[in-house]
């Protein structure tokens, strides 16, 4: 590989590491709040409500139900109004954050629904309010799921982000697909294969530890 395109290669692997961190920590941001949101409004929750625990959970259902590859096409209005362009990392961080949203809230209801209820009425016996039961009960319990399923996430961006690359967002799919698929440059396909099976073998690794060392069961 001549120095110009292992230049090339390490530019697309920042470009795909801040695609990736920026919209994953963006979709943790808006989908934890999502999820608990799901869980307090549902019956027998922290705060039921049916009408918005419908409503929302169709609008979640609605964004996950379409393909990335869609969803990259039908938001360039919006991402030309948030960032002024279409194209480029920026560009592209909108669209990973819309869809990987409602897919982390979707994974974070699962491990708050797994908390104890029995911890959940503990606290309500000892007078605790529906944020002092979200902060001190449903989160801590459910760290190690939330944290396994940000985890899932991040794997999962990487590999929009490469799909991103087939509209011009740059990272390893832009790389791939400009030179490995349309220039019949093999080594620079091989190249960003390995690259991101070390990237998504890497956050896999770091999540799994963390994951158990938060879970104080194992």
């Amino acid at each position: 590989m001549s120095p110009v395109m292992l230049d090339l290669l390490v530019q697309s692997i920042w470009e795909t590491l801040v695609m990736t961190g920026a919209s994953g920590l963006i979709s943790l941001a808006a989908g934890l709040p999502l999820g608990l949101a799901l869980v307090a409004t549902d019956r027998g929750g922290i705060a039921p409500n049916p009408w918005v625990n419908s409503v929302l959970g169709a609008v979640i259902n609605a964004f996950r139900s379409v393909p990335f590859i869609i969803l990259l096409v039908a938001l360039i209005p919006v991402t030309r109004l948030i960032v002024g362009t279409s194209i480029g990392t920026w560009a592209a961080i909108v669209p990973l954050s819309i869809g990987a949203t409602p897919y982390y809230a979707r994974i974070a209801e699962v491990s708050l629904r797994d908390v104890d209820r029995g911890l959940i009425e503990a606290a309500r016996a000892m007078g605790g309010n529906r944020w002092t039961i979200i902060r001190e009960v449903l989160v801590p319990e459910a760290l190690p799921g939330i944290v396994a399923g940000f985890t899932v996430t991040l794997v999962t961006l990487i590999g929009a982000s490469a799909m991103a690359g087939a509209i011009g967002a740059g990272g390893l799919g832009d790389l791939a697909i400009r030179y490995g698929y349309q220039r019949f440059e093999t080594s620079i396909m091989i190249a960003v294969v390995i690259v991101l099976i070390v990237l998504v073998c890497g956050i896999q690794w770091v999540g799994d530890r963390l994951v158990k060392r938060l879970d104080h069961r194992i």
